[in-house]
This record gives structure tokens, C-alpha cells and sequence, in this order.
């Protein structure tokens, strides 16, 4: 009878709905999670902290920026327990809501000159809500796709949720550059810095929508016909799977690290240290994740092929970048637009793979668990503390160090390479392997 309801329900769900309804709640996850960290740079030091130094003004903001990075595992293990158990759909439904009402909430705060230091721990608690739904809204939308993608397709399919990034990204910076240009400074500051948070309301409704359409993955659903749900997945996958876990994190470790480079840091050091406009600066991020963009399908097309051997020679590359980043960023306008397009298309070479990899390293009992909580802890250790570090490192020592900053984690992550297999062609419906029995086939 199950069996019966799996069929019918194989035939309810077209490609098309699952990728969009995979890529909809990914862009909008994204898209409130940017427009904090823009904001964290160009707003909330001046109206949510003490205006007497602007350097700690600063610093304060990007600590309440890596919040949401510490929260996540949080979410990780909560919504990857409920997804493990009842399902991805409801899990990711939950996820969404919890993203998109912290955000709102953020737009409806009053600022330090009115309410004083509750202004800022307010501002804390719905960064902290935003991470706690970021930690299960990317494993679930990752395991979407690829749970319900065709044989010899799982790393296109799993192309659509790291999409959202770019998109994400776009939609929040071109708001900020809109509203920098249409509103005067007074204003901007006055009111338009909100219009972003608030308006994020009608986009998460729409994600809500389409994710609610639709039905539950096959493998899923294919996993509970052959065997109980785990109890307790957290405790599992430490007890079994902690190798994976561990890999899983280093693999990921190079992207986070690039990421919040390319986009948090050098925003924050433009704007400052070298001079640039608000606007003149947002434009140009904005070109350059074209690139983003443009690397993802690229990758996840020739990881098809195999996984493993992609991310390598990718690691290798943004460790090599790591080298010319400050030259490049130092070097006039024109410098800055490569180095950030050269940094962004490597992000999205490493990015497109990067869901599918880490979620086929999992046994499908535990893979939302898995997946999620590797990426947050990855988050903690390679993007919280990015913005933070490159600007102490950049400010004490020199701009080249942040460069070396990237080259140290991108050696880390091929370290994590090595200790994992190539997946592409395991059956994710009856894979329960463990990582141990699988890591002696890895291969180059």
C-alpha cells in the first residue's frame, strides 16, 4: 500500500516543481541572510552601537554578523532531527518560517539612540533566529533536489538550491544600491535600511507557497518502507559516522572562508580603508557575482563525472588565488573587479558540487542531520570568523596575510577531500554505508 502511494506520488511531483520549489526557499533563505550582512556593514554600526568609535562600532556589528554562524549547528541538529524522522517537507516548511519572521523582525527594531544597548541584543536575538533557520532550511532544500533526481543527475539537480546563493545575493544588493541611489543619506538611514527586512515578508509567503505543493522526496519516503526512522539521529551520526562528519566539515571549510572574503570583507575594507563609495561598491560586487553564478552549473556538470577529482583541482585553484588576492585588490578599480570576479567564479565552481557532496557522504537515515550539521559547524570555523579575522589580520599585519588566511583553509579542505570517497555512483535509497567502510575505495 505505501509502496502504491510512493508511485502516485512519483507522478505529482515533475522536475520543474522540484527544482523551483528547491531554488525559491534557497534564494530567499539567502537573500535575508545578505541583506544582514550588508547591513552589517554600511547600517548597524552607525544606528545600533555607540557612535563614539566607529572601528568598535564596527568590529560589534561583524560579531552580531557570526551570530548567526553559531546558531546554526543549532539549527542543524533540530531540524535535522525532524527531517530525519517525519520528513524533509514539513522540516523545510519550519525552517523557512523561522528565517523569514527573525528577518522581518530585524526591520521593525528600534535603533541604540532610542532604547540604547537593548537595541543591540535585540538585533543579536534575530541574527540568532535567522542562523536557526538557515540551519535547516540548506540541508533540506540541498536533499530536495537530490532525493528526487533521476540516476546520473544528482549533482545538476543539487545545482538549483546552491543557486540561491548568487541570486540571493543579487536581490540583496541591488536593493541597497536602489535605495542608496533613490534615497538621500538621511533618509536611507532614516527609514530605507528597512525596507529590505520588511519587504523579505512577501518572498518568504511565496516560498512557503510552493514548498507546501509539493509532496515528499522518493528516497525518503522509499528509506521508511524499508526500515524505522533512527530515534535519535544526532547520537548516531556521532557514534557511527563522526569520520564523515569531521570530512565533511574540512570540505567545506575553503568555500566558507572565500565567500565572506569576496563579499563581507571586501565590502567592509573598501568602503573604508581604500576609499569607495557605497554604491560604486555594491555595483561592482554585484557584477562580479555573475561569475557566482556562472561557475555553479559549470561545476556541477563536470561533477557528474566525479565529485572528489572536481573539488580537488578547484581547493588547488582557490589556494593559488589566495596568493594574488591583496596585489589584485590594491591595484585600482580595475584590480578590484578582477580579483573579485577571479575570487567568485572559483566560489561558484566549488559551490555547485558542494551540497550534493556532502549530503551523499550520509546514509539516507541520517543524511539531513549529516549534511546540515557539517555545513553550520563549517560555517562556525570558515565564515563567521572571516570578516572578523581578515580585518584584524589585514589591519595588523598587512592585506597579504587575509590572502594566506584563504590559502591555510583552502590546504585544510583538500586535506578533507582525501579522506572521502567519490560518490557519484552510489544509490542513495539503499546506501547506508558507513564512512569508514566506504573511505578505503577513495580515489583520485
Amino acid at each position: 500500500m505505501f509502496k502504491s502511494e510512493i508511485q502516485s506520488r512519483r507522478s505529482t511531483n515533475s522536475p520543474r516543481q522540484i527544482l523551483f520549489a528547491s531554488l525559491i526557499g534557497s534564494t530567499i533563505e539567502f537573500f535575508d541572510f545578505y541583506i544582514y550582512g550588508t547591513a552589517s556593514v554600511l547600517v548597524f554600526p552607525k544606528l545600533f552601537f555607540p557612535a563614539n568609535d566607529p572601528a568598535s562600532s564596527m568590529l560589534a556589528s561583524l560579531a552580531t554578523f557570526a551570530i548567526a554562524f553559531l546558531a546554526r549547528p543549532l539549527g542543524a541538529a533540530i531540524f535535522g532531527h525532524f527531517g530525519d524522522r517525519f520528513g524533509r517537507k514539513t522540516t523545510l516548511v519550519v525552517a523557512l518560517s523561522t528565517m523569514g519572521i527573525s528577518t522581518v523582525a530585524i526591520g521593525a527594531l528600534p535603533t541604540y539612540r532610542s532604547i540604547g544597548f537593548l537595541a543591540s541584543l535585540l538585533l543579536a536575538l534575530c541574527r540568532f533566529g535567522q542562523g536557526l533557520g538557515l540551519g535547516g532550511e540548506w540541508g533540506g532544500a540541498v536533499l530536495l533536489a537530490i532525493e528526487n533526481a533521476p540516476a546520473k543527475k544528482r549533482a545538476w539537480y543539487g545545482m538549483f538550491p546552491q543557486l540561491g546563493a548568487p541570486m540571493g545575493f543579487l536581490l540583496s544588493g541591488g536593493v541597497f544600491l536602489l535605495l542608496s541611489r533613490w534615497l538621500t543619506n538621511d533618509q536611507f538611514f532614516g527609514f530605507g535600511w528597512r525596507l529590505p527586512f520588511l519587504a523579505s515578508a512577501v518572498l518568504v509567503l511565496l516560498g512557503l507557497y510552493v514548498r507546501l505543493t509539493i509532496a515528499e522526496t522518493l528516497v525518503f519516503q522509499e528509506a521508511l518502507v524499508q526500515k524505522e526512522p533512527v530515534r535519535l539521529p544526532i547520537s548516531s551520526l556521532f557514534r557511527r559516522h563522526g569520520k564523515a562528519l569531521l570530512a565533511g566539515i574540512t570540505v567545506c571549510l575553503a568555500t566558507f572562508v572565500l565567500f565572506y572574503l569576496m563579499t563581507i570583507f571586501t565590502l567592509s575594507w573598501g568602503t573604508t580603508a581604500l576609499g569607495y563609495s557605497r554604491s560604486k561598491f555594491l555595483l561592482m560586487q554585484l557584477f562580479d557575482v555573475l561569475f557566482f553564478a556562472a561557475g555553479i552549473p559549470i561545476s556541477a556538470l563536470l561533477a557528474e563525472h566525479g565529485r572528489r577529482r572536481v573539488m580537488m583541482w578547484v581547493t588547488l585553484l582557490i589556494g593559488g588565488f589566495g596568493f594574488v588576492m591583496a596585489p589584485l585588490f590594491t591595484a585600482g578599480t580595475s584590480g578590484t573587479v578582477v580579483m573579485m570576479g577571479i575570487g567568485l567564479f572559483l566560489m561558484g565552481l566549488t559551490w555547485g558540487p558542494l551540497g550534493t557532496v556532502i549530503s551523499e557522504i550520509f546514509p539516507t537515515s541520517l543524511r539531513y542531520t549529516g549534511s546540515s550539521l557539517a555545513f553550520s559547524i563549517a560555517g562556525i570555523l570558515g565564515a563567521s570568523l572571516a570578516p572578523y579575522s581578515a580585518t584584524w589580520l589585514a589591519k595588523s599585519y598587512g592585506l597579504g596575510y587575509v590572502g594566506y588566511y584563504l590559502s591555510v583553509s583552502a590546504a585544510l579542505t583538500f586535506l578533507g577531500l582525501l579522506g572521502i570517497r567519490e560518490t557519484k555512483d552510489d544509490d542513495l535509497a539503499t546506501s547506508s554505508q558507513s564512512f569508514q567502510s566506504g573511505q578505503s575505495r577513495a580515489h583520485l
